[in-house]
């Protein structure tokens, strides 16, 4: 088996199985989590599972390659590890386990502009490699001042988040608190006393912030001040005249995520955006959307050739990450899978999740007979 792989948990439903265990409910129920009655979250996964690969067998086969060009840079598998918001509540130091073993397996790792750890320690960690996802501020002057700190930090590729011009409204998390303003309940701290594991590892590494806006929040805020203080700071819905000063600013590739449609994508590539991410926030945001399969098929049919299309939401497995790329996705990301895993395998859960995800791909390649990825689309059974 590959370095790094965990042959007592091999599969993502078993790292599932095992985060559930040894973290408590609040941060279980906020990853695993969709919005509303979790009908798009299911939909997600059920729809890319619909997908069928076609082998051919009796025809000479040199070996699969999982290698993946994208904006001119060689990665070493066609998935990287999606942007998750408030990583250190799932798994203390979560942010810095997954960028660590990106940086060695060579795949791309995605920072939230709300997770857990700083833009600078993260370009430390992965030498300059980890892209970044901007939350749109609400103020000029502190969107400039981030990104120009995504600059400095060498950040080759920046995402800008288009699918929350409203806050997803979760039940689990209202009634766990961890809604905007977040309250910690006397139900919590009994589930945290419950998973000592999870409790001592937080103690060690200090309570989870927000680190890349530290610099620009009050000092001492309470619970009922940061919720008042991320609402006056983000304005999520994205528009042509948000866009452009980012693009005239940006010198790198510039990625918009959260495109659920042919009209948004069309957008992107009038706006002079490199590439796109079909993307429905993982079933967090709005329950009556399309699964992200079926917008990622037709606007990679009509766009593929103008934009860098992606897709993350439901991606779970490495067979799921065969399905979506032949399904016309350049690359893909997976955002809860990692997160199981590092919740399950704490710090060796990011090399055990990409090891596991790159053999079960490995093995659909080599049974379906396909040497490349970029050929995974010829095995697609209409």
């Amino acid at each position: 088996m590959s370095k790094g792989f965990n042959s007592k948990y091999p599969s993502v439903s078993d790292l599932r199985t095992k985060a559930q265990k040894k973290i408590p409910k609040f941060a279980f129920e906020y990853l695993d989590g969709g919005c509303n009655e979790d009908v798009n979250l299911i939909r997600n996964t059920a729809d890319i599972r619909e997908v069928q690969l076609k082998p051919n067998y009796i025809k000479p086969h040199g070996g699969s390659s999982l290698k993946t060009t994208l904006f001119g840079l060689t990665y070493d598998a066609p998935f990287g590890i999606a942007p998750v918001g408030l990583q250190g509540l799932m798994w203390p130091n979560a942010p810095e386990i997954l960028a660590k073993a990106a940086f060695e397996y060579n795949v791309p790792f995605i920072l939230s502009t709300v997770t857990t750890s700083s833009i600078e320690r993260i370009s430390e960690i992965t030498d300059g490699k980890a892209w970044f996802q901007l939350y749109h501020p609400a103020s000029d002057d502190l969107r400039d001042d981030i990104i120009n700190r995504a600059q400095a930090a060498h950040c080759p590729v920046l995402v800008i988040l288009c699918d929350v011009p409203t806050f997803g409204f979760r039940p689990r998390d209202i009634r766990n608190g961890l809604a905007m303003p977040p309250k910690m309940s006397l139900q919590n701290m009994l589930q945290i006393l419950r998973k000592p594991h999870w409790a001592m590892q937080t103690l060690v590494h200090g309570q989870p912030n927000f680190e890349t806006l530290k610099p620009y929040m009050p000092k001492n805020l309470d619970l009922k001040q940061l919720g008042k203080f991320m609402d006056q700071t983000f304005s999520g819905r994205l528009n042509e005249e948000k866009i452009k000063p980012i693009r005239d600013m940006w010198k790198g590739k510039l990625v918009l995520k959260g495109v659920a449609s042919e009209f948004d994508a069309e957008q992107a590539i009038r706006l002079g955006l490199d590439g796109i991410i079909v993307s429905n926030h993982g079933g967090r945001q709005l329950d009556a959307g399309e699964s992200s399969i079926k917008p990622l098929t037709r606007i990679s049919e009509k766009y593929g050739d103008k934009i860098e299309v992606m897709m993350d939401s439901g991606i779970r497995s490495g067979i799921d990450v065969a399905r979506t790329i032949a399904s016309g996705a350049s690359f893909s990301f997976l955002g809860r899978s990692f997160m199981y895993g590092v919740a399950a395998l704490g710090k060796n859960g990011g090399e055990h999740t990409i090891s596991l995800l790159k053999k079960e791909l490995q093995q659909i390649m080599e049974q379906v007979c396909c040497e490349e990825v970029t050929h995974l689309h010829k095995h697609l059974i209409k």
